[in-house]
């Protein structure tokens, strides 16, 4: 019984000298850690009407002085159309993208720039990180459209919708580049 007190009480010794020693140890830090800003943003365009809604949701890289397509973003090769994740572009109602339907959901938008026209992808591939896992057998749509030269400059890439008779136009601008995809609501 001597013995049961003894393992007793040293192990009470030890639990308080334990004890002691946390308490002059720092304490874990409460600060919430803060995510890393992105050096490009999440952005988003929008569109909507009585009976349809147009997102698409885009990371938006800015210019910095480079020349971005034929050199940064090369001609002929595909391209995330953004930064980061894939470009998503989501309808709530069958939509003609150039004429071509794409039935309402969510697509990942991706293109092939070149110096005259663009090929528009939209795939059924959702949550890419970039280009990089791309498969070109989950295309749902593709169509050539043009490409042109805007008034302004634009440092930033901006995507913005403008109200047609048809639909809606999807205005890519950045740098000098203005690419414009056309959507006509089905009825």
């Amino acid at each position: 019984m001597k013995l049961f007190h003894l393992v007793v009480l040293l192990g009470l010794g030890m639990c308080k000298a334990q004890a002691q020693t946390d308490s002059t140890q720092t304490a874990p830090s409460t600060e919430l850690v803060q995510p890393q800003l992105r050096p490009s943003p999440m952005a988003m365009a929008q569109h909507k009407t009585e009976n349809c809604y147009l997102k698409l949701t885009y990371g938006q890289p800015m210019r910095k002085g480079r020349v971005i397509f034929g050199k940064l973003e090369p001609y002929g090769k595909l391209w995330r159309t953004g930064a980061n994740e894939a470009t998503e572009l989501t309808f709530t109602k069958d939509v003609k993208i150039a004429g071509r339907p794409v039935r309402s959901g969510t697509y990942t938008l991706f293109s092939i720039p070149n110096e005259n026209s663009w090929t528009i992808i939209l795939n059924t591939d959702l949550g890419q990180w970039g280009a990089f896992n791309y498969k070109p057998e989950h295309d749902y749509v593709r169509v050539d459209v043009p490409a042109g030269k805007n008034t302004q400059v634009y440092e930033a890439l901006t995507f913005k919708f403008e109200e047609t008779n048809e639909g809606a136009t999807l205005n890519l601008m950045w740098d000098d580049v203005k690419v414009q995809i056309p959507m006509a609501f089905v009825k």
